[in-house]
């Protein structure tokens, strides 16, 4: 556990004595001498790597050096976590998510290959503690359902080619990894919470697409007008996502967790207005009721989290 405090005021306040006071800093300046190694040594590492792999490009040393930082990251982590713990994450952070990119480069993209990745960024996950790479594992995991993202010049794009498929699995695995945390210890809880939390993120994308597009139960890769073929028409994700929203957003208010109140708030109001817009259109009246309702939306979000805080600190 890291405790953030304020030395020299608790000396002005005569809460710590001097020697205290000198005890407390003469351990801060060797945890952050100890940092700064740590990450002059990884920095010095991995441009080490890149340069090797820079005059000698190819994708199968990048993805066999790559694997092997990240072994290397994984049992500095597990082994000397104390002394270079921040060298092993960065070996392990950087190690994996390359050794990914080069999979998925030999796999030629293929489900296969994202399901590879989503193995190695979980082993990653777990070995150095990374939530990040417990995100990444369960959104490569979605490419394997067909979800994908792209970004061109000023335009990005989010594809779920299989929303009933993606909702059901990533509902189910988020229950599942949620319950799990319940008995495992902190740090590894700290994992699945991450993973359950991702999950809910990505049922969300997946009721978001199927809104406006309905689901042809197959991967359509070359239809693209709005309910084409659609056997599971758009209204039925509609009522099912509003539903969903509701029955999520009132347990998390009882069971007190703040990030799903703020994540289904934040999705209601992207399912609010992505119907909205799309029955009524860019009018006028529409944009002004819809920045009215965006104020309240706000205005209710940031009192429930200062009440929330409040009785917290009580």
């Amino acid at each position: 556990m890291k405790i953030v405090i304020d030395v020299d005021r608790l000396l002005r306040e005569g809460r710590i004595t001097q020697e205290q006071s000198d005890y407390l800093k003469s351990l801060a300046l060797e945890e952050t001498g100890s940092l700064a190694f740590n990450i002059l040594v990884g920095f010095g590492v991995i441009a080490t790597a890149g340069g090797f792999l820079a005059m000698a490009p190819s994708t199968e040393l990048t993805t066999g050096v790559s694997t092997l930082l990240a072994v290397t990251g994984s049992v500095i982590s597990s082994r000397y976590r104390r002394e270079w713990g921040v060298l092993g994450a960065m070996l392990l952070l950087v190690g994996s998510l390359t050794a990914a990119g080069g999979i998925l480069a030999l796999t030629e993209g293929s489900w296969l290959g994202f399901l590879i990745v989503t193995l190695v960024c979980g082993i990653g996950s777990v070995a150095g503690r990374s939530g990040l790479l417990a995100s990444m594992s369960v959104l490569s995991l979605s490419a394997t359902a067909g979800a994908m993202m792209a970004y061109e010049h000023a335009a990005y794009f989010l594809a779920i080619r299989q929303p009933t498929l993606t909702v059901f699995l990533f509902s189910a695995i988020g229950i599942g990894c949620f319950q799990l945390s319940k008995h495992l210890r902190p740090d590894f809880e700290r994992l699945t919470i991450i993973a359950a939390r991702t999950c809910l993120f990505v049922v969300n994308l997946g009721f978001w697409v199927g809104s406006l597009w309905g689901d042809s139960l197959t991967q359509q890769t070359n239809v693209w007008s709005f309910g084409a073929q659609a056997l599971i028409p758009d209204l039925v994700f509609v009522i099912g996502w509003a539903a969903a929203l509701i029955a999520v957003g009132l347990w998390a208010v009882k069971a007190d967790r703040r990030w799903v109140v703020n994540l289904s708030a934040v999705f209601g109001a992207i399912h609010f207005y992505t119907q909205y817009f799309e029955r009524l259109g860019p009018n006028p009246v529409a944009i002004l009721m819809a920045g009215v309702i965006a104020l309240g939306i706000a205005f209710a979000l940031v009192r429930y989290n200062r009440s929330s805080r409040t009785v917290a600190a009580a």
